[in-house]
Parts: structure tokens; C-alpha cells; sequence
């Protein structure tokens, strides 16, 4: 390794996902190597990748691990997490043979037909939240779109009774893992609580009564595919979590971005063919994973010639990598109508891709679709800079408060 990249250590934010602008820290990381150590806190130093071809590399590398190892700075806490968490016996950490049992249970359940089924359920959605505001002329438009839209979609997906739903949009913290702040993973672990208690009898309930939903499905699978119970309860938390916070995310700060751009918003309300290529713009641009994924080294690591010990966690950027100038033209600019462009990974990549990915982009095609048709001059209500990002590891917006002529 250079001795540049040696001498530097750059300082990352825990609430780096709450900035307004964290992309000018992501290049001036990148501008000193594609793989930098970087502080996380004054204990914890890592490392993290922000460059493009680095991180499809690192995403699709069998030697490295989903599964938190002994790191310097995060072993006691591992230890009480292992204990304690769940979703430690989730697909989101584990790797091989392991990984790919727990994954083929969803896939098993989640089919591609399922989803498809589904869109004429998202439009029905979609347009009961937006009569909801039509006539104000107002609105927040992630406390009454985009948080309750997915939300809506999962409980009909995964089997969630109306009546009894928790506030998900508060239990969204249960994702919260280290490395973090005491309070913060206070709070993550007590939301993993509640939602355990609260899918335990619905599971077994549905293994009693199936029905048809993602639940019953995954109940079905259970015995074929080896899964514990335990593994079926965090199965249901990680989908619940993963497929609200950030398809919420998706939405609002693609509805963000597209207020911040008048002309990329003029240009999609005016021809709506151009929406599948927007939502795939709006994920590089500005995705709900901002920090990124990490990974951890089970043996010592090569990578685009620095050289990792084994025992150390790597943070791979997905949005840094998302906005390389490398791979991307212009990486900083919001366009709808990019061609020939590389992948974005806002999705990850390799055998951890996420699996929700063709719902959240259905989701949002036609949330922000109907959107703009319906409300065609849409605006921000508040000055951007007095806007605030929702707590957690993932990028949302707290608000996004508009104003649109009322419709009848």
C-alpha cells in the first residue's frame, strides 16, 4: 500500500446518512485512493471504499464476510449483539452455503408473479394517499406518501393484519447495528423487540391457518429449506424493515431531487416513458444506503493494490461509488435521460443483491408517476436548506412538506 493512503485517516460521521450534502466528504476520500482508512468514531477506524470498480469487487468477493468477525473497537459489542439481535440470524450476515439456504426461502416465496400482481394494488394505494391531500393543496409528503405507501404494499404482501400493525415508521431503527452510538443501538434493539414479539404468534398463526401472502409462503418453505424459527422470525423483520425504510427513502428523496431540478422534473412529468430510467438515476443519485454495506476480513485481503488484514471491517460506499467520476459523466448532476451508463449499486451486487429490488422499483415508478401527473406543479414549501434527513443508517427525508393547486 502507499504510504498516502497510510498517513491518512479520514473522519466519517456516524450521521453522515443525516447530512445534507455527504458526497463532497465521499471525493475528497476518493481523491486520495479508492480504498482509504477512515474513523468512524475516536475507537474505531476501518476501511472504505469509494470507488466504483473497487466496490463491484469487494460486493462480489467470496473471501469476504457478511458476518461480523472480532474487530478492534466493536468485539464487546458484537458479543452482546450475537446474544441479543435477532437479525444476526438473518441473510444480511451470512455468507456461503448458509446464506444461500436462507436466501432461496424468499426466493422460493417472493416470486417475480407475486410482485407483478401486485402494481395493480400499488396504483390503488397510491391514489388513496394522494386523494387523501388533493384538496389542501398541501401536504408532507413522506408522513402521508411515501412512508405509508410501502408500508400499505408490505402488509398486503407479507400478511400484516391492518388492525394490528405497529407504527413501522418508528420501528424502522430496529436496522440500527454497530458500529453506532449507545443510544442509538438502545433504541434499534428495543425496536427488534417489539417487532419480535409481534411476528412470533402471527407466524404461527399462519402456520396453523396458511393464507395467501408472503408469510404463509415462507412458513411452507420452512421445513424443506432448514430454517429455524428463529431464522423464519428474522426473515420477517429484515423484509418488513429493509422493504419499507428504504423504498420510503427511494421515493422521497426521488421526489427531492426531482423538486431541487426543475428541469429533470419538467422533463419526466412530460413524458412519462422516460420514468424507468428515472428511478434508476434517482437510485445513483441519491439512494437510501448512503454510509454503505459492510463486509469484515476472515483472512488477510488484496484489493486494487492495498493490502487488508484479516479481523478489520470494510465499508463499501455504495452511494460514493454511485457518484465516481471514473465510471459516471458528470457524477454530481441529477439526469433522467443518461444512456449507456455502468449499473448503479444502490441495490448492491453479487449474491447479497437485494431481492426487493424489482418491488421498490415498481413502487416507485408509479408513486412519483402519479405524482407528477396529478399534481403537475408540485413545489417545495420550505427552503431545502431547513430540510431534515430521518434518523438511522439509511437516507430519508424527515419532511418534505409541498404545495400543488388543489384538485377536486
Amino acid at each position: 500500500m502507499s504510504d498516502r493512503g497510510q498517513a491518512l485517516v479520514h473522519d466519517v460521521p456516524l450521521d453522515v446518512a443525516q447530512q445534507h450534502d455527504p458526497y463532497p466528504l465521499f471525493e475528497r476520500i476518493r481523491k486520495h485512493g479508492a480504498i482509504q482508512r477512515v474513523r468512524l468514531n475516536p475507537t474505531l477506524e476501518v476501511w472504505m471504499i469509494t470507488g466504483y470498480d473497487e466496490a463491484v469487487s469487494a460486493l462480489t468477493d467470496p473471501k469476504l464476510s457478511s458476518s461480523p468477525v472480532r474487530v478492534d473497537g466493536l468485539t464487546e459489542e458484537m458479543d452482546h449483539q450475537e446474544r441479543t439481535n435477532v437479525l444476526m440470524a438473518s441473510m444480511l450476515v451470512a455468507d456461503g452455503e448458509n446464506h444461500t439456504r436462507l436466501r432461496n426461502l424468499v426466493s422460493r416465496a417472493f416470486t417475480s408473479r407475486r410482485v407483478e400482481m401486485l402494481a395493480p394494488r400499488i396504483q390503488e394505494h397510491t391514489d388513496a394517499f394522494l386523494d387523501a391531500i388533493a384538496l389542501r393543496g398541501t401536504a408532507d409528503l413522506v408522513s402521508e406518501f411515501a412512508l405509508p405507501l410501502p408500508m400499505a404494499v408490505l402488509s398486503e404482501l407479507i400478511g400484516i393484519p391492518v388492525d394490528d400493525q405497529p407504527d413501522f415508521a418508528k420501528l424502522a431503527v430496529g436496522l440500527i447495528m454497530p458500529p453506532n452510538t449507545p443510544e442509538r443501538l438502545a433504541k434499534g434493539a428495543r425496536a427488534r423487540a417489539e417487532l419480535t414479539t409481534f411476528f412470533e404468534p402471527l407466524i404461527a398463526q399462519r402456520k396453523a391457518e396458511p393464507r395467501d401472502d408472503l408469510l404463509s409462503a415462507l412458513c411452507a418453505a420452512q421445513a424443506e429449506e432448514r430454517i429455524s424459527d428463529r431464522e423464519l422470525t428474522a426473515m420477517a423483520i429484515l423484509l418488513t424493515l429493509a422493504g419499507h425504510e428504504t423504498t420510503a427513502g427511494l421515493i422521497a428523496n426521488g421526489i427531492h431531487a426531482l423538486l431541487r431540478n426543475p428541469d429533470q422534473f419538467t422533463a419526466l412529468r412530460d413524458d412519462p416513458a422516460l420514468l424507468p430510467a428515472a428511478v434508476e438515476e434517482l437510485l445513483r443519485y441519491e439512494g437510501p444506503v448512503s454510509r454503505g454495506v459492510a463486509r469484515f476480513t476472515v483472512e488477510p485481503f488484496d484489493i486494487a493494490g492495498v493490502s487488508i488484514p484479516a479481523g478489520q471491517m470494510i465499508i463499501i460506499g455504495l452511494a460514493a461509488a454511485n457518484r465516481d467520476p471514473a465510471r459516471f459523466d458528470r457524477p454530481d448532476i441529477l439526469d433522467i435521460a443518461r444512456r449507456e451508463v455502468p449499473q448503479q449499486l444502490a441495490f448492491g451486487h453479487g449474491v447479497h443483491f437485494c431481492l426487493g429490488a424489482p418491488l421498490a422499483r415498481a413502487e416507485a415508478r408509479i408513486a412519483i408517476g402519479t405524482l407528477l401527473r396529478r399534481f403537475p406543479d408540485l413545489k417545495l414549501a420550505a427552503p431545502d436548506e431547513t430540510l431534515t434527513r430521518r434518523e438511522g443508517i439509511l437516507r430519508g427525508m424527515a419532511s418534505l412538506p409541498v404545495t400543488f393547486t388543489p384538485q377536486s
